[in-house]
């Protein structure tokens, strides 16, 4: 299987399994948005690609390039980066209520 393939395979696996949201920051995806939703590999091994998806995150595009710049910092200072316990997801909705303050309301 060529690795453009794999990636489809997989990408589409873990779509399909996983809820359109950001590990990380919590946001959610959908329409043409789920392109900016991508599947990383906690282990950072892409040849793990186990059928119920226990290797898989979805991270959006800027989480993703933040945990792969986490991990090529570590290298670059000779520190261990933290791997395999994931910080918990973001909860904080910084528009909560937001329509309701535009339109005068509390």
């Amino acid at each position: 299987m060529s690795l453009k393939n794999r990636e489809t395979s997989y990408r589409e696996r873990a779509l399909k399994i996983l809820p359109w949201i950001c590990a990380r920051c919590g946001r959610e995806f959908s329409g043409k948005r789920l392109r900016e939703l991508t599947v990383h590999h906690k282990d950072h091994n892409h040849h793990n690609n186990p059928p119920d998806g226990s290797n898989w995150e979805l991270l959006c595009l800027y989480c993703h390039d933040n945990e792969h710049s986490r991990q090529l910092d570590g290298e670059w200072y000779e520190e261990e980066v933290p791997g395999g316990e994931r910080e918990a997801p973001a909860t904080y909705k910084a528009f909560a209520g937001l329509d309701a303050l535009l339109k005068g309301k509390k």
